[in-house]
């Protein structure tokens, strides 16, 4: 596996190392983009996980987390193996390529059949979790993420602010004569649930669920996106990898 001098390599090899090189530090950036992307799902949009039923979206984002990460290595150990022109580095980097191809495509997929399933899943399970588990012990994520939900949304209860009459914490006695929670009022001060009237609270069509789910498609478009994206690009990484590979062998020969 020996190392070549450039001043023997042929002009279509000397290309080829510095067009791999030049795309390997751009795969680099995109490394680092994708593990962004995961980063900021998990770290700033993760409030609502709990209120689903299914860990589909929180794996979307550890994929691409994790892809991302290997991708930054992947980048320098492509820029490695161009310049020392190791034909067993570069044969790694290829597989590190195709590991991580396999890994954004998954991505990809996951959020694409997730976002086909959302809206049955929300109307099936955000209401159930709501009532059920508002303000109930050992509960305290889905009570906070309700709360900043019907905050930040501008919305009350799952389908509409009459959900709450049957919940577990209205006949809990936490209610304390509430008739929603606070967190559904267009002005959030303390009992001010007591008053259900549209002037007081957020009463808007189709309630909560379908502004999480237009929130979560969203962020799956995003994840789709970015995973399918960059596996695209990948292509060409493995190209131009095999070109150079083969160069190699040719020039050993």
């Amino acid at each position: 596996m020996g190392e070549f001098n450039e001043k023997k390599a042929t002009c279509g090899t000397v290309c080829l190392k510095y067009l791999l090189f030049t795309y390997n530090c751009c795969f680099w950036l995109a490394g680092l983009a994708v593990m962004a992307v995961g980063v900021w799902t998990l770290a700033l949009k993760s409030d609502y996980i709990s209120l689903l039923a299914s860990n589909t979206y929180l794996a979307t984002a550890y994929i691409l987390v994790v892809a991302g990460v290997v991708v930054m290595v992947t980048g320098v150990l492509g820029c490695c193996a161009t310049f020392k022109e190791r034909r067993n580095l570069l044969r790694l980097y290829f597989i590190l390529l195709l590991i991580i191809f396999l890994l954004e495509i998954i991505a990809g997929i996951l959020a694409y059949v997730y976002y086909q399933q959302l809206n049955t899943e929300l109307k099936e399970n955000l209401k159930d979790t709501m009532i059920k588990k508002y303000q109930q012990p050992g509960h305290e994520g889905v009570t906070s993420a309700v709360d900043k939900l019907q905050q930040e949304f501008h919305c009350c209860g799952s389908n509409n602010s009459e959900d709450w009459q049957n919940s577990e914490w209205s006949h809990s006695g936490k209610a304390e004569g509430r008739a929603v929670p606070d967190s559904c009022c267009k002005t959030m001060v303390p009992k001010c649930g007591k008053r259900d009237h549209a002037s007081n609270i957020y009463k808007v069509e189709g309630g909560c669920i379908s502004k999480l789910e237009t929130f979560i498609q969203e962020h799956l478009r995003v994840i789709g996106a970015v995973g399918i994206g960059i596996a695209c690009v990948q292509v060409f990484g493995m190209l131009f990898t095999c070109c150079l590979y083969r160069s190699l062998k040719l020039e050993h020969y």
